[in-house]
């Protein structure tokens, strides 16, 4: 993988808690906040020079502009939520382009998985504690807050585990 166990050593105490968080606010509320995008953000600000020194931490803030314009135009065209679309491209700058092929994977099976335990939530009664989410009755719709952020956590995971 592109990015060390030491970068992952980094950023997971601020990654835990802010996916958890999003994950859940998304599934809950249908939103993700401009503010939780913003914690992203700033956890990655002041913890990306420590994770990847100077040089490359300012290269991998082009990332965020980068996916903020591609995932803005998929919004435009109605294929993504603006909120999934700004927690992507502040998510962007964690990720190394040498792992996208990692990251897709990550992200292929965070999306199988979450719609597999969303839906077996809402079909039991495992769904009682949690019944005021907006998630259970949104149609087509489907919070991807949740598996977005778990493909940052799960990435970083594997990097502090695997390398």
């Amino acid at each position: 993988m592109g990015i060390t166990a030491e970068a992952a050593y980094w950023f997971l105490p601020a990654v835990i808690p802010i996916a958890l968080f999003i994950s859940w606010n998304d599934m809950r509320d249908m939103k993700i906040t401009n503010n939780s995008v913003i914690v992203v953000m700033i956890a990655y600000g002041i913890l990306g020079p420590f994770a990847f020194g100077w040089e490359m931490y300012l290269w991998q803030w082009l990332h965020f502009p980068i996916a903020l314009v591609i995932c803005m135009a998929l919004w435009a065209l109605r294929l993504m939520g603006g909120g999934d679309a700004k927690l992507i491209a502040a998510m962007a700058p964690f990720f190394m382009m040498a792992d996208i092929a990692v990251i897709l994977r990550i992200f292929a099976s965070s999306l199988i998985g979450a719609l597999i335990v969303h839906t077996l939530f809402r079909l039991t009664p495992l769904k009682r504690p949690v019944s005021e989410w907006k998630s259970w009755n949104a149609g087509r719709y489907f919070p991807k807050g949740f598996p977005l952020s778990m493909t940052l956590l799960l990435y970083l995971v594997f990097a502090a585990v695997y390398l």
